[in-house]
């Protein structure tokens, strides 16, 4: 089971992500998570990566390709893998292939989470987490009972900086921009499923399930 998993941000992508790791025992393979510990592991890889990010340059895709080769070559992920967060366009999706068909691991399937515009908008502008335990709710849509309170720990609610509903648009315009491309690539390929993100996480976690073959 070989999935790239895409979804705009607020489309619930990372809760399935983690559903997905719990249920059927494969990694889910981060690209900011790898690029993370090779700076922190100092390996080769890791050393060039820190170079470029305190260049303050985009982390060249061959170096990116480099760490998730690595990655898949691990023991854990030779029953399958989720990759989030890469690739971004199609450019890196076709380099992606590639090195796949060199690995004899090819890709069985892109899912896709829909989640309309104004609703991501909504859960984002809307988001709030606690300082103390981490716990996520939204003032729209999944309020604290008390306004500014974590209902789990009693922790001070904060809102993100980045969650503006003008930094919140631009996000998203830009994810738009990026992955149309990229899912009419998977399209193309007759890769692709769409899932619709709007319904309760267990939903769509059935629909993923069935999906992919695992009733």
């Amino acid at each position: 089971m070989r999935i790239v998993l895409m979804g705009a941000p607020g489309s619930g992508k990372g809760t399935q992500a983690k559903k997905m790791v719990a249920t059927f025992g494969i990694p889910q393979i981060s690209t900011g998570d790898l690029l993370r510990a090779a700076m922190a592991a100092q390996t080769d890889l890791g050393k060039q990566v820190e170079s470029a990010m305190n260049a303050g340059q985009l982390v060249p895709d061959d170096l990116v390709l480099g760490l998730i080769r690595d990655r898949l070559q691990e023991p854990d992920a030779q029953k399958g893998f989720i990759l989030d967060g890469f690739p971004r366009n199609v450019a890196q999706a076709e380099t992606l292939d590639t090195m796949l068909e060199e690995l004899g691991a090819p890709l069985d399937q892109a899912i896709q989470i829909d989640v309309p515009f104004e609703e991501l908008k909504q859960r984002l502008t809307g988001r709030v987490s606690c300082g103390d335990c981490g716990a996520v709710f939204n003032s729209h849509t999944f309020p604290p009972q008390r306004e500014g309170v974590c209902d789990l720990c009693g922790g001070e609610l904060v809102h993100r900086a980045d969650d503006t509903e003008k930094t919140v648009i631009n996000r998203l315009k830009v994810y738009e921009e990026q992955t149309q491309p990229l899912i009419e690539y998977y399209a193309r390929r007759d890769l692709l499923k769409h899932v619709n993100g709007t319904r309760d996480i267990a939903l769509i976690f059935d629909e993923i399930r069935q999906l992919l073959g695992k009733h």
